[in-house]
């Protein structure tokens, strides 16, 4: 299975997943799937369409919010809170390396955490969001 890193209680993120990992997932606990991966971004990444099937073959709710890699949008955060607010948790975000999907649930956080805690978090799950930090400070302004 995927190694899923846990970066909040009931948030986790991970790298590429395959079609096998999704019913592990649902083993484990996961309730909803976030896919941060564009479709087409590398060559042996699922499918949109194809991690939806798994996704719901495995009995997961499942939401496709592409983020193009240092390209993150408002747009792009609005439509993760959305995923984030209309699904039931647990939830596993996952992008390339799961660093993107850490971002965007660093994003979703600071909607009710510290900036701190939350780039605590990040460290202990083993991603640096150090970087998204002037983001963090702006949508902290803006709430």
């Amino acid at each position: 299975m995927v190694e899923i890193k846990k970066v909040a209680d009931g948030f986790y993120v991970a790298p590429q997943l395959a079609v096998e990992d999704f019913a592990e997932l649902k083993a484990e606990g996961i309730n909803t799937i976030i896919n941060n991966r564009p479709d087409g971004e590398a060559p042996d990444q699922l499918s949109d369409a194809e991690a939806r099937e798994a996704a719901e073959a495995a009995g997961l709710n499942y939401v496709h919010v592409p983020v193009v890699s240092g390209q993150m949008t408002q747009g792009d955060i609005a439509s993760f809170w959305a995923a984030v607010d209309d699904h039931e948790g647990p939830f596993l975000a996952y992008c390339r390396t799961g660093t993107r999907s850490c971002i965007m649930w660093a994003f979703n956080a600071v909607r009710t955490q510290q900036i701190p805690a939350i780039v605590a978090a990040a460290a202990e799950a083993g991603y640096d969001a150090r970087p998204a930090i002037r983001a963090l400070e702006t949508i902290k302004a803006s709430l």
